[in-house]
């Protein structure tokens, strides 16, 4: 709208959107267009290839792998908790943690550390959250393939969104936090 008469008649003109100032308001936005792969897909995936096994044989980019090691590597989540959420993962096709050779315990043991570094580095997290949920039952996404959860946390990271609306707020998208905590790996 323009300025009207003073009898409050409004001119008819269009008028270019974005040259208006907007009307303010307490909501802030969160943007989280990575999320559209997660809710697109429904609740239950469908997946002909384990998503593990197929990563190690694309680009670090495409496949959000931050570091190779011999036995296994590490790539963030594609459905993070928060960002920065690593995987630790072993090349082997193997479920549970009793079935790692004593170099994959080892070398998984190696990037969870490096991981943690390397997040401390990039985000200046306060803390982590470390796990695996195997099987299914536990609570494993992906309950084929053994995979370790790192999982950055910080002391203001606590809110309402995850509790009531099932939200989490993101603030950077995957490719730049994949980069940024590859960056910082060797660091």
């Amino acid at each position: 709208m323009t300025d009207g008469p003073a009898d409050g008649v409004m001119d008819a003109r269009l008028i270019d959107a974005a040259t208006l100032p907007g009307v303010p308001d307490e909501f802030q936005r969160l943007w989280t267009p990575h999320r559209m792969a997660y809710i697109k897909a429904g609740p239950e995936p469908l997946r002909k290839t384990c998503p593990f096994c197929a990563a190690p044989d694309m680009a670090d980019e495409d496949a959000l792998i931050v570091a190779r090691g011999r036995t296994s590597y590490a790539l963030l989540n594609l459905f993070p908790y928060n960002s920065g959420h690593l995987l630790i993962c072993p090349y082997r096709h193997i479920a549970t943690f009793d079935q790692a050779t004593d170099e994959e315990v080892a070398e998984i043991g190696a990037l969870t550390q490096q991981s943690m570094r390397a997040l401390r580095a990039v985000s200046r997290c306060d803390g982590f959250n470390l796990g695996m949920n195997q099987g299914s039952v536990a609570g494993a996404g992906v309950d084929e393939h053994l995979h370790q959860h790192v999982v950055p946390r910080w002391a203001s990271d606590a809110n309402f969104f995850p509790i009531i609306a099932k939200t989490k707020a993101l603030p950077q998208l995957l490719g730049e936090v994949r980069q940024a905590v590859a960056d910082a790996w060797e660091a």
